[in-house]
């Protein structure tokens, strides 16, 4: 088996990545099926310590500042993530002080599929993500990392990365999202969110929701696990970027660890925006409750990862003459913080949208804040079964008053996009991450579209009026 045909197999199972569950329960997400395989293959996930991380919003960006913290501190530091933007390896990585990059050999994905095979007929109806999921587990085993840091696939109650007992449970910025599978409140999205609580397991929780933040406290009181709250136990102030591809800073006003961190501690935020000043606190407020466990995890370490930490797709300046950006932003919450950063970062020239997102979405409620800004929008989707159709972007854009133009791939509507702007404009592609890993993937060659070949062009081409 090789790397290609390694994925290949992994494709035949179902992945809810790319086709929503019709039922979150067990019967569908049995919870006991990624124990039962992580059995057969000696138990990996019991051979390292961890750092669990659930969420609506932000899992991911903590986990990768938290990642970057523990190697700064000399750990060798599993990192789990979902999903790719353009390589499946990026899911799965090893950091260590000589290596910042840590992706999984591709001969390491063909060798540990091989051993998956081996056991899956005894575990009928595995999943595509409980299988990567135990693939990272046996990785970071066989690769002896210090500690692991593992972002929750969907949900938390039943997801295949709840086997782990951690050293921290991290619950990031909850709202409403997947409420076909989740729930239709805070309150139960906190339910499945919470799902990850051990007994006796300190709990990171950033600012909720009032719904929200008492059903994590019920569930933290109801487990005997010690809860900190971003926002009463940890607070700061922050200084935002004053332009894309800038840093921000982070100042400490209130720490629960004093001694370790004390009030009046500056940080620096190489991820941008007011919603990564939040995720940077959580990640603070998370390495701080395992820091006793790591010698090496200093004051220093914690500034080195906030500081040095890189996460694509979030903000991420691709150009800056017209400027190019791409963000995954995929909620209303998150589109309407997005459109308020830009309006800061970027207040000169016009805004041009690049958009597309995954039919389970509220199509209107994601766009409508990012619209009244914008010059013109390209309407696309993403290489995913899951995307919303251009035409359906399209008509909700004419629906809420505005006007959009049809592209049949993002890579397309890219283009068009640069073919209208001018060198002081910015150009923004967002609504989904799937959308923003096709964009990275045709970026090399999109990126030689001139300057000079845009202005004046008078009007994009059009694959759909």
């Amino acid at each position: 088996m090789d790397y290609q045909e390694a994925l290949d197999y992994l494709l035949t199972f179902v992945n809810y990545e790319k086709k929503m569950a019709d039922k979150y329960a067990p019967e569908k997400m049995d919870p006991g099926r990624p124990g039962r395989l992580l059995r057969l293959l000696g138990d990996p996930h019991t051979r390292f310590p961890s750092l669990h991380i659930a969420g609506s919003k932000g899992k991911g960006s903590v986990a990768a500042i938290c990642a970057e913290a523990l190697r700064a501190a000399g750990l060798r530091t599993g990192l789990y993530t979902s999903p790719h933007l353009q390589d499946f390896r990026e899911r799965i990585r090893v950091l260590a002080p000589d290596d910042a990059n840590g992706l999984i050999a591709r001969e390491q994905v063909a060798v540990l599929v091989a051993r998956l095979r081996e056991v899956v007929p005894e575990v009928p109806d595995l999943t595509y993500f409980e299988l990567v999921t135990a693939m990272a587990f046996l990785h970071f085993a066989r690769q002896e990392v210090d500690v692991a840091v593992v972002e929750v696939g969907l949900g938390g109650r039943l997801d295949a990365t709840n086997v782990l007992q951690p050293l921290v449970s991290v619950i990031t910025h909850l709202e409403l999202e997947h409420t076909a599978l989740l729930g239709n409140t805070l309150r139960e999205i906190a339910a499945e969110k919470g799902g990850i609580v051990k007994p006796g397991v300190p709990v990171i929780s950033a600012p909720q929701a009032p719904e929200a933040q008492a059903e994590l406290e019920r569930i933290a009181a109801e487990h005997g696990a010690p809860i900190i709250l971003v926002g009463r136990d940890w607070q700061a102030n922050g200084t935002p970027a004053t332009a894309l591809g800038d840093v921000q800073q982070i100042t400490l006003t209130r720490s629960a660890d004093p001694a370790f961190l004390p009030p009046a501690t500056v940080f620096t935020l190489s991820l941008l925006g007011a919603t990564q000043r939040e995720n940077g606190l959580v990640a603070v407020a998370a390495l701080a409750a395992v820091r006793h466990q790591f010698p090496g995890l200093t004051a220093a370490a914690v500034g080195e990862g906030l500081a040095s930490v890189e996460w694509p797709g979030r903000l991420q300046l691709l150009q800056e003459a017209p400027a190019v950006v791409a963000d995954g932003a995929h909620t209303p919450e998150a589109t309407q913080q997005l459109a308020e950063t830009l309006r800061e970062l970027h207040p000169e020239g016009r805004l041009w949208l690049v958009v597309g997102a995954t039919g389970d979405k509220d199509l209107a409620a994601v766009l409508a804040p990012l619209l009244p800004d914008a010059a013109g929008v390209f309407a696309t989707h993403a290489d995913n079964p899951r995307a919303a159709s251009t035409a359906e972007i399209v008509a909700t854009v004419t629906a809420l008053g505005y006007e959009a133009w049809g592209y049949e791939t993002v890579c397309a509507a890219l283009q068009a996009a640069l073919a209208l702007a001018a060198p002081e404009d910015l150009v923004v592609t967002t609504g989904s991450l799937f959308v923003v890993g096709d964009l990275l993937n045709c970026w090399e060659n999109l990126k030689s579209v001139s300057v000079e070949s845009a202005v004046g062009a008078g009007h994009a081409p059009r694959e759909e009026d």
